[in-house]
């Protein structure tokens, strides 16, 4: 793995360096506010990315300096030899981050195959501490599960493991401290991310929002002052602290109360080959079907050095600048 200089910019001068990467819309969870409850069908296998479409777009996409290369779902360890597809990706020119976001329920079953192909960054999506809270919010029984494949990880060196609360006032906000005070027992950045409105069924709504500064000043109400923390030039969107004593961090991700647009460094593909240049806006580009053309990586370099012109200043906004778009966040790739 090497270092590419990125030369995909925006018309903005955004450098694009990260891909977020779907592999399947199909999950063995259903989040209330992921995933509609009924009137959904899964992608027929057909139109799903194959394997051999998704190296040379990561490695296409690498030579032009995007670096940074996350599996997404759905759930992406339900997808069949997704630790070979790991482990190919990361042997590309030009990768030097694989990074994966999953439920953690098959991550105690795979923790030692996916370490050993080379991923070493975890964000594991886990909205309660609450064994009959989860079983309520993912309709699963499977909160022991995900526990012990994140104890897994942490005993293997997985390093940085990243636990994504979804702060829902009404739902689990009662547990934001429970989760900050997580950061001081384990080696764990947990990171509590606003409830954004995605997806036209999306259980969105002002009396479920909790604001990140609301948050912040609930833990150091609690617990302690939360000291900042400095971060790299191509670090995410989250704003970083620690408390006194921490063995991991704390993150905040404020997409509604406060926007970095101007800092975005991303580009999304989803299960199906739709190349999305911005999480907020439905505006998709077909990538499978230039990829089934059979193009050749110069002329998908081109094709990508063209498309990302095309990604907007910021999010497409609604009447009440609430950014929203109509397809699941299941379906685009968390």
């Amino acid at each position: 793995m090497g270092g590419a200089t990125s030369c995909l910019k925006d018309a903005f001068g955004r450098s694009i360096t990260y891909l977020r990467l779907s592999v399947t819309d199909r999950c063995n969870l259903r989040c209330f506010y992921c995933m509609p409850q009924a009137d959904f069908n899964w992608m027929p296998p057909e139109e799903i990315l194959r394997f051999e479409e998704i190296v040379q777009l990561t490695r296409v996409l690498a030579g032009l300096g995007v670096g940074k290369i996350r599996f997404t779902g759905g759930e992406p360890l339900v997808r069949k030899d997704i630790v070979k597809l790991i482990s190919d990706v990361n042997q590309l020119e030009g990768v030097h981050e694989t990074c994966i976001t999953t439920n953690g329920v098959l991550l105690e079953d795979l923790a030692g195959e996916l370490y050993h192909a080379g991923l070493r960054h975890l964000n594991i999506s886990l909205d309660t501490l609450r064994p009959e809270r989860f079983s309520e919010i993912t309709g699963r029984d499977f909160f022991h599960r995900v526990w012990s494949g994140i104890e897994e990880c942490i005993s293997l060196g997985f390093s940085p493991i990243k636990i994504n609360f979804v702060m829902m006032k009404g739902k689990n906000d009662d547990e934001i401290v429970d989760f900050a005070r997580l950061s001081l027992r384990y080696p764990v950045d947990v990171r509590f991310i606003e409830f954004m409105p995605i997806g036209k069924h999306s259980k969105w709504g002002k009396n479920h929002f909790l604001s990140s500064d609301d948050a912040k000043g609930m833990i150091e109400k609690a617990v302690g002052i939360l000291e900042p923390v400095s971060r790299g030039k191509e670090a995410g969107p989250a704003e970083m602290f620690t408390l006194p004593g921490g063995q991991g961090k704390i993150g905040f991700i404020s997409p509604l109360s406060h926007r970095f647009c101007s800092k975005c460094n991303r580009i999304r593909v989803t299960a199906d080959g739709r190349l999305r240049l911005c999480l907020f806006s439905d505006v998709e580009i077909d990538l499978r079907q230039v990829l089934r053309k059979g193009v050749s990586d110069s002329e998908l370099s081109h094709f990508f050095t063209e498309t990302v012109l095309k990604k907007p200043a910021r999010y497409l906004k609604n009447k009440q600048d609430v950014p929203s778009c109509d397809r699941q966040m299941s379906s685009i790739g968390g």
